[in-house]
């Protein structure tokens, strides 16, 4: 009969001390989140309608709705990604299956990574000197939203060159060997299985389009506009904008609103998110290795 020593008691010991330390540092993450959805539903569930996600701002925005606030948000998010991920799949693909690794790319993965530590305040700066002024597109859904696109590129690029590095090598290989050429063997083979872990990086890019105030307070938002927007040309409200103005700017404002604008937030980046993660699902479930 196998009888433990003292080397395995202590490495026993020791792996039950590393299992609780990251157990613990998972419930510091985790806490925190639930703590604030927590208060975001016991304070803003009292305003949450119909009325109030189907109305306009009445009576100064302390009364009605945040209808335009919401189609805002979900115009501005929408044009975001078709105006990044395609440039940021294009740009890992470019990166990962045809750059040489030189000082070239080296510099170019260099700058990637310092774009994604710039300030939110210096990309609003820049898509106001670049897409409002310089493309003449003024203040504009179109603006806006292409400030965040090159806010979020590092994320999409990022995560997709890391899902293109993530197939198996052999798979290009075995195309090379029957005849296909490199971009065949790309189209037909590697994107299809880096697809999941590109939806990851759009997943990221959703939640912080959704939530940041600076580059288009700047760029699109506007303060109060209560009627939809006719095109990209237009401003629009945004809740993220929404949040602020009613939280600081706005007198007299019931305490339940700003949580309740809050909340919808939330729930609006979980059900984009929702509907990714479940796309990505589906197509890890069809993935052949």
């Amino acid at each position: 009969m196998f009888q433990a020593t003292e080397l395995n008691r202590r490495n026993q010991r020791v792996q039950q001390g590393m299992q609780l330390l990251f157990l613990t540092m998972t419930l510091l993450l985790i806490v925190p989140v639930i703590l604030i959805l927590g208060v975001l539903i016991q304070k803003g569930m009292p305003v949450i309608s119909w009325e109030f996600l189907t109305a306009d701002p009445a009576n100064g925005m302390t009364e009605g709705g945040i209808f335009p606030a919401l189609v805002g948000t979900i115009a501005i998010v929408l044009v975001a990604l078709f105006a990044s991920v395609p440039v940021g799949v294009a740009a890992a693909v470019y990166l990962s299956e045809y750059a040489p690794d030189n000082w070239f790319t080296r510099v170019i993965n260099l700058a990637i990574i310092n774009l994604a530590g710039v300030p939110s305040i210096v990309h609003a700066l820049f898509g106001v000197g670049a897409f409002v002024l310089a493309f003449g597109f003024g203040t504009s859904i179109l603006a806006a939203s292409l400030t965040l696109a090159v806010m979020t590129l590092p994320v999409v690029i990022v995560a997709t060159k890391e899902s293109l590095q993530a197939v198996p090598h052999q798979f290009r290989e075995a195309c090379w060997s029957l005849g296909a050429t490199r971009w065949q063997t790309i189209w037909r083979v590697v994107l299809p299985n880096a697809i999941s872990g590109i939806l990851t990086g759009v997943i990221l890019e959703v939640s912080r389009t959704a939530g940041e105030t600076a580059p288009i307070m700047f760029t699109g938002a506007a303060f109060f506009l209560p009627f939809l927007p006719e095109s990209v040309f237009d401003q629009t409200m945004a809740l993220s904008l929404h949040v602020y103005v009613v939280s600081t700017q706005v007198p007299n404002v019931p305490e339940a609103l700003p949580f309740g604008v809050a909340l919808v937030l939330v729930g609006l980046v979980l059900a984009m998110n929702s509907v990714s993660v479940a796309f990505r699902i589906w197509l890890r479930g069809r993935r052949k290795w």
